[in-house]
């Protein structure tokens, strides 16, 4: 049995996932505003698969870190519970893992939330129209990957299978030589966070101290 076929016609029909309640709002009114439907809202990446599922929206706007799963852990679920629905990721975070993670999970597009509104709604909208959506700061970063030939091992699988979404931009901050506080500014979390969050990842690497973790990055890259 094939996927209904949408009146064109109709609003788009949206699912926003996001685990702060004003910025559900803030979308909420956004799209509304401009003509689309929010047929759900959804604060976890368990709560978006079922809502996904539940609803078959036309578009699924996630963020990514979550408490739970995180929205790269549901994208490829969502994906499988609602094919016709397009998913576009709308973050603060411009990792570059992030966005390959998200690329290779099937989205159809990657925001940052500084983006202006109306320029979500002009990508959302072009989305709806089979574009594929890139915020300028996150398509140039793209470009930069594949023309270095980096795009097929930021971080490899040995490496990423074993740390959470967030691990991974941590560990890849650190690879840029950032400080916990330059990091903490990037994620927009705490530098005891931050700490946290290293602490994990050298306790699933087997390591010690960050060089070592690094060391061990750059022996998986090859």
């Amino acid at each position: 049995m094939g996927l209904p076929i949408r009146d064109e016609t109709m609003p788009e029909r949206v699912l926003i996932v996001d685990d702060h309640p004003l910025t559900q709002e803030a979308l909420a009114s956004l799209l509304t505003q401009h003509g689309f439907e929010i047929v759900a809202q959804a604060s976890s990446g368990e709560e978006a698969i079922r809502q996904a599922a539940k609803q078959q929206p036309d578009l699924v706007l996630l963020d990514l870190s979550m408490p739970g799963m995180s929205g790269l852990e549901a994208l490829p679920e969502i994906r499988r519970v609602a094919p016709g629905s397009e998913v576009v990721v709308l973050t603060a975070s411009g990792t570059e893992e992030n966005l390959l993670r998200a690329i290779k999970g099937g989205a159809s597009g990657y925001l940052l939330k500084t983006e202006p509104p109306p320029r979500i709604v002009e990508f959302l909208r072009g989305v709806v129209n089979g574009e594929a959506a890139l915020s300028g700061t996150i398509a140039r970063r793209l470009l930069e990957q594949v023309r270095d030939g980096r795009h097929d091992h930021a971080v490899p699988d040995e490496i990423s299978s074993l740390l959470s979404a967030r691990e991974l931009e941590v560990l890849l901050l650190l690879d840029e030589h950032l400080s916990t506080e330059d990091i903490a500014r990037r994620l927009f979390i705490s530098e005891h966070t931050v700490r946290s969050h290293v602490k994990s990842l050298l306790h699933k690497l087997g390591v010690s101290s960050r060089r070592q973790a690094l060391e061990a990055l750059s022996r998986a890259r090859g």
